[in-house]
């Protein structure tokens, strides 16, 4: 089982509780405005690696993973290799190591039973689930990715369901997700699922833009500035991510 890797990090502490050795896959299908990986959008130039090999990898750092730790795949869209994630995942467990992927949930389809199939396998290797809201309105999804946020929704749904244990990270983009309208209807929906244990907001930030310097690449939102303390803080408590004190 080949797999199409980015890189590794060693040490990470914001992809999952404790400290974490993430994986990078490459290729993905969105085209997020404020994406600060584009140079995980195509597996061009990717390093292939065996299965046993990442995780031979992973298990380096086992030390690291005493803090409750473990390892994360992110991307890129790692679900796009769904195959080498549920075989890396499934060494990593025979192993007691914690498994975290960190995903947009857009290659899920509950109307196919062979993608269905391949999930509910994932399913049974996969502690924690990094899911990326990236907007809850359909028609702004698709003008920030590229793509319809349907099959995003509908397996925040499933792994509801399925009672998997989920984060839920959206990224706030002033002019674009940054919107009392719809960061309340973004909470309404997370209100409906029941296995959510924890909501990130990330602030938009400009340290990508380098890279599409590199590639070559027209950064799309050139001008675009990340929010305020008090923008943030403002949409913490619309999210219910901390509570209005004042």
């Amino acid at each position: 089982m080949i797999g199409k890797i980015h890189s590794f990090y060693a040490g990470g502490t914001v992809d999952g509780p404790g400290i974490r050795f993430v994986i990078f896959l490459k290729g993905c299908p969105l085209r997020c405005l404020y994406c600060h990986n584009p140079d995980t959008w195509t597996q061009d130039n990717a390093l292939e690696y065996e299965a046993e090999d990442v995780v031979k990898e992973a298990l380096k750092y086992k030390g690291y993973f005493k803090t409750g730790g473990g390892v994360t795949i992110s991307g890129g869209e790692p679900l796009m290799q769904i195959d080498f994630v549920i075989e890396v995942f499934k060494l990593l467990k025979e192993n007691d190591v914690h498994t975290a992927l960190d995903t947009s949930g857009i290659y899920f389809d509950k109307n196919n039973p062979e993608i269905l199939k391949k999930f509910d396998e994932l399913n049974k290797y996969t502690d924690l689930f990094l899911l990326d809201i990236k907007h809850i309105d359909d028609n702004e999804h698709i003008k920030l990715t590229g793509k319809s946020n349907k099959n995003v929704l509908d397996f925040a749904n499933y792994l509801s369901d399925n009672n998997k244990k989920m984060w839920i990270r959206h990224v706030l983009v002033p002019g674009i997700t940054l919107n009392d309208e719809y960061l309340i209807k973004t909470k309404a929906f997370i209100d409906t699922l029941k296995s959510v244990e924890k909501i990130e907001v990330l602030p938009y930030h400009t340290m990508g833009i380098v890279k599409y310097e590199q590639l070559g690449i027209p950064y799309r939102l050139k001008g675009a500035n990340a929010p305020s303390k008090e923008e943030v803080k403002r949409a913490k408590i619309l999210l219910g991510v901390i509570k209005d004190v004042a």
